[in-house]
């Protein structure tokens, strides 16, 4: 296998995927394995090995860090293959050649630096660990490595993707994007990455809508398959966990089928590779968003770099396939120098005389990431051998030399590596965590086209803090996105706005969603919400659904028609009465007002007054005062009135038995008896309304059960029993009297007393018995309004049925106002 190779007292090996394709070949153990043909010079893995070797020789002459004692390297290509890798890591750790001790048989090398993939430093790490070979990683950024049980002697200089993966997150987070792809490469890197970014999307309810898997093996198929996965999907922002060899075979079909309007996510594995970066690749992949570490101007590694040449006799191994690369010709040492003349572009072998263009990136040392990563590993290593070599002296502060070179052993590397801290030569603190992993910070990377060049311009930062918190900061007017100054828009769904929630769809992901307006008395006032949230008790959703109003409140006021028009009746009545009251009054020496008992007769008509203004205290909005006294107000209001009905229809029927034969009766029955009546039959209705108010009074109360949109305020009757026992006692009144009255009805038609009071009485049951079913089954105001319907009717029915005839003989036929016309036909049905 080919290596670069120097020779020191102490040997660092180094493995570096300098070609990144390695050819298939059938293994076979029927005959000797063929040597392993790699293709795809890698320019930016060669630079890598090339810092390793600059890094080196700066130690060496460095006279404060392992001081007369130097190092030397071995560095093999990997080929970017497991397989491969672990060809170079047995060859490195088994060799013996100049290292030969006769105190103590070690291993040849003392640490490792390797190696840019994930899955070949996982190979490389799980086969040396149990020797605790230590190994330095510069680019192998799975989170898996991380495990010190697995990989003990495993170390990094670029962060974990743990931390990668939650950066990928937040900015997928602050954006908004919920809804997209992810491809991953069919490797430990790809795998273990989209794995841990999934984990954090979960926390932010963010789907993937497909994970495609490539790899730079893969056949042009499959290749084609997972464009055509992208194609059918509608999804505008994509992540590629990719290294760039896996993902490059990708991107060229992409571009060839001219897919564009994507935007992408890249890993640091291929955000700010040189290869893809060309304006042909632009036109799919600009505004490519990613992360990467923080990059380091390195400008002594710039000569070193301009140094390189075939033909200097230090040149090393793929030195000719960086040449050929570069130039364009393969060098040739021992030929002749061809006469300029014959140099033609299409030239396969060089003249020796052309020259590297240093404008090219690979000399481009003032933005350096990887390859800094790789400085920081080799003196991350130096710094581990010196604390084990020096001691510092108490008494002069100087060191000496604690072990022989002899005695350093890889498991002491690695133990000290685990407490290696230092500041290197560019003011960078470099040190590992108990995992193996160094801080993490990263840059927000895009991509840009400037000049007909595509360029990494830094957007942003990302970094973590020892307590675990981390933050995410993006200059968002220097982004250039895929779409252009507007940031792209990637969900499933719309989010639902303001009045409506997310109803999931049967067999989709969380983020795909229909949007249903919220519920009456429900609402959403922030956009994308899950679910409705109820409005408080008094309050209602308005038309939007996206704000609670307060509910209307609503009593059976004096302003409304409905309110107006009974007061305007319970007004009338009572006017009505006072001019009846005035007739009387007025002809109280008349046979008529004479005959029907002129003292019941004004009594009535005073409880009638009063029954007329009773629907008055209904009206208005209630209060506990109005609510006591509506009530029984209207009870001993109707118990007198109807009590003085009784002691009319009982003075009436007295009046005509006394005129039989024999019968004493009405003298039995006079003033102080219809007195007694009416106030015996009043006083039971008082105590009962006094015995509600005391026990279980009714009070103002707020109705919500009747609408939703309304409050209802009414006066709630606090005791029903006692309710409708004050009913019940009137209609049991009203029943007597009826059945009385109605046993009279066949009295002369001059003396019609009776006859009216059937009717009225008729009236006032019938009115009272519907009023019953009606004053259940009517919601809010409309049960005060039927409750004063039937006042005013029971009210007019006694009224006018008693009242008005005798009114209209008064005044309008007082020639029928004679004791002689109201005797006749008495007399003659005496007879």
């Amino acid at each position: 296998m080919p290596s670069i190779f120097k020779a020191g007292d102490i040997m660092i090996g180094g493995i570096f995927p300098i070609f990144n394709k390695q050819e298939n070949v059938i293994a076979s153990f029927e005959r000797k394995m063929q040597r392993v043909n790699c293709t795809g010079f890698d320019l930016r893995a060669f630079r890598w090995t090339q810092v390793m070797m600059f890094a080196i020789d700066e130690i060496n002459q460095d006279e404060g860090l392992l001081p007369n004692i130097s190092l030397g390297y071995k560095i093999m290509d990997s080929c970017a293959s497991p397989t491969n890798v672990l060809r170079a890591s047995f060859t490195l750790v088994s060799e013996q050649k100049e290292e030969k001790s006769t105190t103590q048989c070690h291993l040849p090398l003392t640490a490792l630096v390797a190696e840019s993939g994930s899955s070949q430093s996982l190979a490389v790490a799980g086969t040396l660990g149990p020797f605790k070979v230590p190994m330095v990683s510069y680019f192998s950024t799975c989170a898996c490595l991380s495990d010190r049980r697995k990989y003990p002697s495993f170390f990094r200089t670029i962060p974990s993707d743990y931390y990668q993966a939650k950066a990928l997150a937040s900015l997928v987070k602050r954006y908004g994007w919920t809804w997209i792809g992810a491809l991953q490469s069919d490797n430990d890197y790809g795998r273990n990455g989209i794995s841990a970014f999934i984990k954090e999307l979960d926390k932010m309810g963010v789907c993937i809508a497909f994970v495609g898997t490539v790899l730079r093996t893969y056949p042009q198929s499959k290749i084609i398959e997972v464009v055509e996965m992208i194609k059918q999907s509608t999804v505008k922002v994509i992540l590629a966990f990719v290294p760039e060899g896996d993902l490059y075979p990708l991107m060229k079909e992409i571009v060839k089928q001219n897919i564009t309007g994507i935007q992408w996510i890249a890993s640091e594995a291929w955000v700010t590779a040189a290869r893809p970066s060309t304006p042909e690749i632009f036109k799919s992949f600009g505004g490519t968003v990613g992360f990467v570490v923080r990059k380091m101007a390195m400008p002594k590694l710039g000569p070193y770099l301009k140094n390189i040449s075939p033909y200097s006799p230090s040149q090393s191994s793929f030195v000719s396939d960086f040449w050929e690369t570069m130039v364009g010709c393969k060098p040739c040492l021992n030929c002749e120098p061809l006469p300029s003349a014959n140099v033609t572009r299409n030239s396969q072998v060089c003249t020796g005389e052309e020259k590297l263009n240093y404008t090219d990136k690979f000399f481009d040392v003032t933005q350096v990431r990887v390859t800094y990563k790789v400085y920081q590993a080799v003196y991350a290593i130096a710094h581990a051998i010196h604390k084990l070599l020096f001691c510092q002296k108490v008494e002069n502060n100087l060191l000496r030399q604690c072990l022989n070179v002899s005695q350093i052993t890889p498991k002491l590397v690695s133990d000290q590596l685990q407490r290696v801290s230092f500041v290197d030569g560019y003011g960078e603190n470099v040190f590992f965590d108990e995992n193996g992993d160094p801080p993490a910070s990263y840059e927000v990377i895009n991509w840009q086209l400037r000049e007909g060049e595509v360029q990494h311009v830094t957007v942003g930062y990302f970094s973590t803090s020892t307590d675990g918190t981390y933050k995410l900061t993006v200059k968002e007017d220097n982004i250039r996105w895929n779409t252009g100054n507007s940031i792209p828009k990637a969900v499933c769904s719309d989010t639902c706005p303001n009045g409506t929630r997310k109803a999931q769809i049967k067999g989709r992901p969380v983020c795909c969603f229909d949007c249903i307006p919220c519920a009456d008395g429900s609402i959403s006032n922030t956009t994308g919400a899950a679910d409705c949230t109820l409005c408080p008790e008094e309050y209602w959703s308005n038309e939007r659904r996206d704000k609670c109003v307060m509910k209307i409140i609503e009593f059976l006021s004096y302003t409304e028609i409905m309110g107006i028009i009974l007061t305007a009746l319970s007004l009338f009545g009572a006017s009505l009465t006072v001019a009846i009251m005035t007739v009387f009054i007025h002809f109280r020496e008349t046979p008529i007002v004479k005959a029907n008992n002129s003292e019941l007769s004004s009594l009535l008509l005073v409880s009638l007054f009063f029954c007329f203004l009773c629907p008055l205290t209904f009206i208005g909005e209630p209060t506990m005062w109005s609510c006591m006294l509506r009530h029984t107000a209207f009870g001993v209001i109707f118990a007198l009135c109807i009590s003085c009905v009784l002691g009319k229809t009982i003075v009436v029927v007295t009046a005509f038995r006394a005129t039989l034969p024999g019968n004493k009766l009405a003298g039995k029955f006079g003033p102080v008896q219809q007195r007694v009546i009416v106030f015996s039959c009043t006083a039971i209705q008082i105590v009962i309304c006094v015995l509600w108010l005391i026990i279980n009074p009714p009070f103002p109360e707020k109705a919500l059960k009747y609408y939703n949109k309304k409050i209802i305020l009414e006066c709630n009757t606090g005791s029903d029993v006692a309710f409708y026992a004050v009913l019940g006692y009137i209609g049991l009144l009203s029943a007597i009297c009826l059945i009385l009255a109605f046993l009279a009805r066949k009295l002369p038609d001059n003396f019609n007393e009776a006859k009216f009071i059937s009717f009225s009485m008729l009236i006032f049951c019938v009115v009272w018995v519907t009023f019953i079913p009606a004053y259940i089954s009517s919601p809010g105001k409309y049960t005060v309004a039927v409750e004063i319907f039937a006042i005013l009717s029971s009210a007019f029915g006694l009224l006018l049925c008693i009242f008005v005839p005798k009114s209209y003989i008064i005044l309008i036929k007082p020639e029928k106002n004679t004791k002689k016309h109201l005797m006749g036909k008495f007399q003659k049905a005496s007879l």
